[in-house]
């Protein structure tokens, strides 16, 4: 019988029998999809993270992109981007025609700052940036009260990328705190339900709301563009039968939306998952401040990315900034190394404003942060079924590799 340790990802879903039990009632269910299952998690996640509403959708980058075309972003207009991200941060907005503007990253933490915001702005001096999508990078929370005020002063919306942040809590301003997707200083909060992140559904995505005007345009945009309400219908000689009845079949498209609809299985899934949520970031949290003990003697070799002051994040991934020169090696000769050793790592992210797409649409730029922190980048090992020797593991392959 082999004794090898198992193999550690860098992330993985967490699934229980109860999660197999609600996805299987659901299969025996009358509804597949758009069915009450999906409503029901829609309220369940609102309440979950303190905001009014919550739309959700068949993945992040469908929440991020809800978000934008909510804000009715088009062609003409712009939005500020942190260049570390994944790609769907910018993507969302060139689907819909605006044009993106990187900013630059704190090289310690990965995160866009006011500075950095300020300095992208003053870039593109003939530009007025319609949005701007701050990103919690990890899970760790930009400062939101800053980039809110400076967005304000700008005229700008701001739509929270927090894909990587559900379950923690940021500074609100006046010594408080608020739940990342209360919306609390944003107009939009998204998240990402993918298997590695803190919660999933398989695939899909959320976005919440305190405004009901981008609440209702995002449920039309979800489904076509499309509503069989009758109190929405505008062509009233085909909606309505001589008696003034609306037509049983009608439905009626009033904006060109694409299919981002959930499934009854996937929110089935996620409101199993929801009522776990708590023990996940509990878990998370410990994890993470054993890693944050037992790393910080590698410094300055590794490095550990700053939480935001005040903040209590609940961490997505674990991510280390690793000097691979000073430790005479490359990262992909010390990711193969860990590997070997049963751990795995990954990398996040590419910076967006190098991907190639991107280069032939704006041109070669210089975000020297941003570059700084992709060089240092590694992502190790955490999720809610690691034990504490299984971080040990990482810790001990961590110490033997930089040391």
């Amino acid at each position: 019988m082999s004794t090898a340790s198992p193999f550690l990802p860098y992330g993985k879903q967490c699934i229980d029998d109860e999660d197999v039990a609600a996805v299987a009632a659901a299969l025996r269910g009358d509804y597949l999809t758009t069915g009450p299952t999906v409503g029901q998690f829609e309220r369940a996640f609102a309440d979950y993270v303190g905001a009014r509403f919550a739309v959700a959708s068949n993945s992040g980058t469908a929440a991020l992109h809800l978000a934008c075309m909510a804000l009715g972003l088009g062609p003409g207009d712009h939005v500020v981007v942190p260049s570390v991200t994944f790609l769907a941060t910018a993507n969302a907005a060139r689907f819909c025609g605006a044009e993106v503007i990187f900013a630059d990253v704190d090289p310690h933490s990965g995160r866009m700052t006011a500075a950095t915001l300020e300095e992208a702005l003053a870039r593109q001096p003939g530009f007025r940036p319609r949005a701007v999508l701050p990103v919690h990078l990890n899970g760790h929370c930009v400062d939101v009260a800053a980039i809110q005020a400076l967005a304000d002063r700008s005229g700008m919306a701001v739509i929270e990328d927090a894909c990587h942040a559900l379950g923690g809590l940021h500074a609100a301003g006046n010594d408080t705190r608020a739940s990342v997707g209360a919306c609390a200083l944003s107009q939009l909060s998204c998240f990402s339900l993918h298997p590695v992140k803190t919660m999933t559904t398989g695939e899909g995505g959320v976005t919440t709301t305190n405004d009901e005007q981008l609440y209702r345009r995002m449920q039309l945009f979800r489904n076509h563009g499309m509503t069989r309400d009758a109190g929405e219908f505008t062509a009233a000689e085909q909606a309505f039968d001589t008696a003034g009845a609306a037509l049983p079949w009608y439905y009626e498209m009033q904006e060109l939306g694409p299919n981002y609809r959930i499934t009854d299985i996937a929110c089935a899934l996620g409101l199993s998952q929801l009522r776990k949520l708590p023990s996940f970031v509990d878990r998370r949290r410990k994890l993470a401040a054993y890693y944050d003990r037992a790393l910080a003697d590698l410094a300055p070799r590794l490095t550990l990315i700053p939480r935001q002051p005040d903040d209590d994040p609940a961490l997505h991934l674990y991510v280390v900034l690793v000097d691979f020169a000073a430790i005479g090696c490359s990262r992909s000769e010390a990711m193969a190394i860990l590997k070997a050793r049963g751990i795995g790592t990954q990398v996040h992210y590419l910076p967006v404003h190098r991907q190639p797409y991107y280069v032939r649409r704006y041109g070669t730029e210089s975000l020297p942060g941003a570059d700084a922190y992709y060089e240092r980048a590694l992502s190790i090992p955490l999720y809610p079924d690691m034990t504490e020797a299984d971080a040990a593991r990482v810790v001990t392959a961590l110490h033997d590799l930089v040391s």
